[in-house]
């Protein structure tokens, strides 16, 4: 009998790092979620340093950074040709592993390792236009459309209600709650617990679309937070100047509303929908229970990146901004598998394949950057970006402060996170703050040195180099 721990990664799509209520939120209610990370580790000051979902999920499905993964941007139908991945390497290791739910990989139906994949992607642009090829078309390939339309009839559509994938519109759930996606990716991971190979340990990937748009929690959710007062996003000295410059050049509905109820229906439906994940996430933690297989099961939980929800004018990711590019990230499980507490490490993404992987005894690819969260992560800094026409930025981030630039204007911004958490001051002109910056100028211009694109020389950084969201180390 093969007795090393199941490893369940628990999976999140645009799931902001304070959303938490262990993070100290004033609102959201996360009951099943901060009851995990007590039985664990918590690592608050984890990062997405390519804050959208491929960059993002091709750093934690390969553990290794956005640059040398070749994502540094989106961009959809970029085939995925990576030698190791998470999955494939625990199969490997004898592990049976099953994908549930959002992949988002090229082509749709890639199992990137998995044996099985039950797919949910969630409404994805490029795989539904009249010249993607049939065999790619979403419609096609995403098990829980074929699911509700098997349910309800061939016209079942749950996106009658028009509200957009990465829109700040909320409403309830126009169905039984049964048939919201998030219910039916749990119900399909209790599936799995029973149909599992019980002579071999397990790796579950419970891949859930929410609290990532449309913004469509069943009604009991949606009330709890729309009768309420809820706190306001964050603002900063900053704000106005960037929000504008951004509203006239970004290539997504990147701003936010600025009517009061629109930001409280955005507020609400976005915390709605993480209260409804998170009891979704407590009937698999049941059904693990009634399984009894707890005492010997680690789950990992994270998502791929945040979401600005209406801070500093923003909606959406792709920001260099605490909402957009800090994630939630903790261990739970058996003290001599985990152990207990919190740490401060900077982690980011890459980390989740190394730590994994150790934990059911498997060797770690050399391809891998990440570090093991099972030991102390020797990581004082790290370097983000995102590529997005005149909006492309860089940023590093330390436990204890931010630098960003944006590639196409020259702007910088400075934050010193500890004084000020909510970046609601951009300091980078402050003269105590001048030293500091240029120290992590300096790290940003030794990272870019030799890059591509061009954007320094080793001794500068060049303003106006033409932005790529995918490297030529991805073949295209």
């Amino acid at each position: 009998m093969d007795n090393r721990p199941n490893l369940i990664l628990l999976m999140a799509d645009q799931f902001r790092g304070d959303c938490l209520g262990i993070a100290g939120h004033p609102d959201v209610k996360t009951p099943y979620l901060d009851s995990l990370a007590a039985d664990g580790v918590y690592f608050p000051n984890a990062y997405s340093a390519c804050p959208t979902c491929v960059p993002a999920r091709a750093s934690l499905y390969t553990g290794m950074t956005h640059v040398h993964a070749g994502r540094v941007g989106y961009e959809d139908l970029a085939p995925w040709n990576y030698e190791h991945t998470l999955a494939g390497e625990l199969a490997r290791a004898g592990y049976y592993t099953q994908c549930v739910g959002k992949m988002h990989v090229h082509p749709l139906r890639s199992r990137l390792g998995f044996h099985d994949v039950r797919l949910h992607d969630g409404y994805l642009h490029a795989y539904r236009r009249p010249d993607t090829p049939a065999y790619e078309d979403q419609r096609r390939a995403d098990d829980y459309y074929w699911w509700l339309k098997g349910e309800l009839g061939a016209a079942a559509d749950p996106t009658d209600t028009g509200m957009d994938c990465n829109g700040w519109t909320a409403r309830p759930w126009m169905l039984e709650e049964k048939y919201h996606p998030t219910n039916w990716a749990a119900a399909e991971c209790l599936d799995f617990l029973r149909r599992r190979d019980r002579s071999t340990p397990f790796f579950l990937m419970a891949s859930f679309v929410r609290p990532h748009p449309p913004l469509d929690p069943p009604a009991y959710y949606f009330d709890l937070y729309n009768s309420r007062e809820l706190a306001p996003p964050w603002r900063g000295d900053w704000n106005w100047t960037q929000r504008a410059r951004e509203a006239q050049h970004s290539y997504h509905a990147q701003t936010a509303p600025l009517d009061p109820e629109f930001i409280h229906q955005m507020r609400a439906g976005y915390y709605a929908s993480i209260t409804h994940l998170d009891h979704q996430i407590g009937r698999l933690v049941s059904g693990l229970a009634e399984e009894g297989l707890m005492d010997n099961t680690v789950i990992l939980f994270v998502s791929d990146h945040g979401e600005m929800l209406g801070d500093h004018l923003f909606f959406q990711k792709a920001k260099p901004y605490q909402g957009s590019v800090r994630v939630p990230l903790f261990l739970s499980g058996p003290e001599r598998l985990v152990g207990r507490g919190v740490r401060g490490d900077l982690a980011e993404l890459r980390d989740v394949m190394p730590t994994l992987l150790e934990l059911a005894g498997a060797p770690i690819p050399d391809t891998v950057d990440g570090a093991s969260l099972l030991h102390g992560v020797d990581r004082t800094w790290l370097h983000g970006e995102h590529a997005l026409g005149q909006d492309s930025m860089h940023f590093i981030v330390t436990r204890r402060d931010k630098f960003v630039w944006y590639s196409q204007t020259g702007l910088e911004l400075y934050f010193d996170l500890e004084r000020d958490p909510r970046e609601t001051r951009n300091a980078i002109a402050d003269p105590d703050c001048a030293q500091r910056a240029a120290e992590l100028r300096g790290l940003l211009i030794q990272e870019l040195a030799g890059r591509e694109e061009g954007y320094s020389d080793g001794e500068r950084l060049i303003v106006g180099c033409t932005p790529k969201t995918v490297l030529d180390c991805v073949s295209k």
